[in-house]
């Protein structure tokens, strides 16, 4: 086993090797390197299930002897500083790296397809292998100088991915955002960093954590001092792990590739900040506020994202602010002390989300058959619908990760996610009455973009499944474009419950919403996908290549069963509980995980009650019912008994444009401080030029007016010379006289 232990600092390096060599290759040997990029794919997934495997290992070894391992070098030594470099080995490092490996051969074996008609298929994988290497750098890190190390590595390797294609003015925005929002929580995590070495003389976690404790138990500390360090740390957190305020980036960096929005979503870069605060849980759990001030966080996000989602066209959008919502409940769970909740979460949300991904991957890659590639138009939901019986697979797999992340039992979400809620009653009666309302947000808005995605009609202007061209077919959701009217042939009761007034798009209105005309101009044969020699031509959506849906797949079976891992039978079979003993303990909790069933089951009952009436909710308004009524004038009037009653004109627009608008929170940001930063460079400009330098340019200017006026009365007569001389001395001899008289 110390054998073992001895070479696990090569689980960050093992990946390392892909980008190194596609980037020499591509240097050196373009067209050889092209022309086998096939190979660079397969060598990046067995290299990381290899990593997988030695990861597995170590857990597993954990699991039996509950040991914590770290190695450090020194890397410089002077009189009063030594830094020094190592790894640790821990339930928490375990943990990240099967999550970080798993989903990353996932993601990997599902981009190989993907990917495979794109011109950067090779950058692609180089950036993804880096990406894989930093992450499990940033995890099996010792100290925090070697954290933030990574962790800009792996802000650096998303915002490669994120901006992968450059070329589209949205995606260059959008890696650009990124990369500025996470710069402002990375300086406050340098600034953090440098301030505990201040007090403390170590950057080492042992080292910190056990000096840290000391200074506190024998008073020797300034508290305002220490709470600002702790905030500064946390700051990095809530940039990288998208929380409220810093969460701005989080939906903008949808616009690259979707293999990548799985990655990041799941294992990687919003994983980072849970990681970190999870890591630090010993130094903030002594420290007042702090807890109070993460958990508050959390539980604002979570309502926050969940609001946000309600009202998104883009199914990548949507699923993004979801994410943001359950990472909120992880720093919730977090905030509270509840460590195992919030890492278990970790562990679910991350392999249903993957799964949610990927599944929208195979969605707008059989949209862009009927569209031809348009991002704006294969990810949104107001053109997708009837695809249930043309991509079978996804449809259920999108279904389990709906339902997963919804909280429906046993899926594995909902194991994770009832503890956070049982446990924050007992932390604050209205963080739990947020935190279970939310939940059933979370249900409504994930249950939407299913029904939107897969249930109704085709909503494309294209030839319908009949053979029939120009056939029209209609958007059933209640937010959107507006078209044309009801027919009375092919309509929806829910169609029917829509009102729009003013021109503005409301909850409700009275139109459904066709795709532009224009789009059909865009109708072209399938681009021509490589795969194992096939192509595909098609004017329908089909299903993806078995080499998309093999990951899919495994993803469906780890969302089934993972969650049985965290159930607490009793401490003797729950193996969660026996992974995390060494950092529960730092944490001086009770590991007694040991359950009444009563209670559980009590609890279950109402959490699942409260997911099955947002599913209810969001089936009874999207979900499309065809009737066989003939006179409109009837349900019309049905109608106008229903939501009208319930809901005015004003909640509706104003809960849309809220959602829509993304809580107004970029314009906010674009106004005050995009705007204000410019006038006060304007302002500062100003001043350097008017005032700074105005001030020696005036001096010059009056010296050579003077110099100018004084030659101009030199007529060269000492005559006048000796009269200007003998005036001069006769004003000041006045002068001096009515001043000293």
């Amino acid at each position: 086993m110390e054998q073992t232990y001895q070479y696990a600092w090569i689980i960050p390096f093992i990946p390392l090797p892909v980008p190194m060599l596609i980037g020499l290759g591509l240097l050196l040997f373009p067209t050889a390197t092209k022309s086998l990029r096939r190979m660079w794919a397969f060598q990046s997934v067995l290299l990381l299930s290899i990593v997988m495997i030695f990861s597995m290992n170590l857990s597993i070894q954990q699991i039996n002897s509950s040991s914590v391992y770290q190695y450090v070098w020194s890397w410089i030594i002077n009189n009063d500083f030594s830094l020094e470099f190592g790894y640790l080995i821990d339930p928490l490092t375990s943990i990240m790296s099967i999550l970080i490996t798993t989903v990353g051969i996932m993601v990997l074996i599902y981009s190989d397809n993907y990917m495979s008609h794109d011109h950067g298929y090779l950058r692609f994988f180089a950036y993804m292998s880096f990406f894989s290497t930093s992450m499990l750098g940033l995890v099996t890190s010792s100290n925090l100088i070697q954290i933030y190390i990574f962790w800009e590595l792996v802000g650096m390797c998303s915002y490669l991915l994120i901006g992968f294609w450059f070329t589209r003015p949205v995606a260059a925005k959008a890696c650009q955002k990124a990369f500025v929002t996470n710069r402002v929580g990375d300086f406050g995590l340098l600034l953090g960093i440098l301030g505990f070495y201040w007090i403390t003389g170590s950057f080492e976690f042992r080292d910190l954590f056990q000096i840290f404790n000391n200074l506190i138990s024998n008073n020797e500390i300034n508290f305002v001092f220490v709470t600002l360090c702790a905030v500064l740390l946390f700051a990095g957190a809530i940039a990288k792990s998208a929380q409220f305020p810093l969460h701005v980036w989080l939906p903008d960096a949808m616009e690259g590739p979707t293999p990548i929005s799985a990655l990041i979503h799941a294992a990687t870069m919003v994983a980072a900040g849970i990681f970190l605060v999870a890591r630090l849980m010993p130094l903030f759990i002594v420290i007042p506020h702090i807890m109070n001030l993460i958990s508050l966080i959390g539980i604002i996000t979570v309502f926050f994202g969940a609001t946000l989602a309600l009202a998104q066209k883009d199914i990548k959008r949507g699923l993004a602010y979801s994410t943001m919502s359950q990472l909120g409940y992880m720093m919730l769970a977090l905030g509270m002390g509840s460590y195992r909740s919030a890492l278990f979460h970790l562990i679910t949300h991350a392999y249903s989300k993957a799964l949610l991904f990927l599944g929208s991957g195979s969605v707008i890659h059989s949209m862009e058959t009927l569209v031809g590639y348009c991002p704006k138009k294969s990810q949104n939901m107001v053109l997708m619908g009837g695809l249930t019986k043309h991509v079978p697979i996804t449809k259920n797999s999108f279904l389990l990760g709906t339902l997963s992340l919804c909280g429906i039992p046993p899926l594995a979400c909902f194991w994770s996610k009832d503890e956070i809620l049982n446990d924050s009653w007992l932390y604050s009666p209205i963080f739990a009455i947020i935190a279970w309302s939310t939940a059933g947000l979370t249900a409504f808005y994930m249950c939407r973009i299913y029904l939107l995605t897969f249930e109704g009609h085709l909503n494309v202007h294209f030839q319908n499944y009949s053979g029939k061209r120009n056939t029209p077919l209609y958007s059933i959701s209640i937010w959107g474009k507006e078209g044309s009217k009801i027919s009375n042939k092919n309509f929806s009761l829910v169609t029917l419950l829509k009102m729009k007034k003013n021109g503005r798009p409301s909850f409700f209105s009275n139109k459904v919403y066709k795709m532009d005309e224009n789009v059909r101009n865009l109708i072209q044969p399938f681009l021509s996908i490589p795969n194992f020699g096939n192509t595909k031509t098609s004017l329908y959506p089909y299903e993806s290549d078995n080499m998309m849906l093999f990951p899919i797949l495994i993803l469906i079976l780890f969302t089934l069963f993972v969650g049985f891992l965290g159930i607490p039978f009793n401490q003797d079979v729950d193996i969660l509980s026996k992974w995390l003993t060494p950092s529960i303990n730092l944490l001086h909790q009770n590991s007694n995980n040991s359950i009444d069933w009563y209670e559980f089951c009590k609890d279950a009952v109402f959490s699942v009650s409260i997911a099955s009436f947002g599913i209810l909710i969001a089936f009874f308004l999207y979900k499309p019912v065809y009737s066989s009524f003939q006179n409109l004038d009837l349900i019309n009037s049905f109608v106008k008994m229903g939501p009208k009653r319930i809901f005015s004109d004003k909640i509706k627009n104003a809960l849309y444009d809220w959602s829509y608008n993304r809580g107004y929170i970029d314009a906010f940001y674009g106004t005050f401080l995009t705007v204000g930063v410019r006038k006060l460079a304007e302002l500062t400009h100003f001043f350097d030029r008017r005032i700074i330098d105005g001030i020696p340019n005036g001096v010059g200017f009056m010296s050579f007016f003077v110099a100018e006026v004084i030659k101009s009365v030199g007529g060269g007569r000492i005559s006048s010379y000796l009269f200007f001389y003998f005036s001069y001395v006769a004003i000041f001899l006045l002068i001096y006289y009515f001043f000293n008289v």
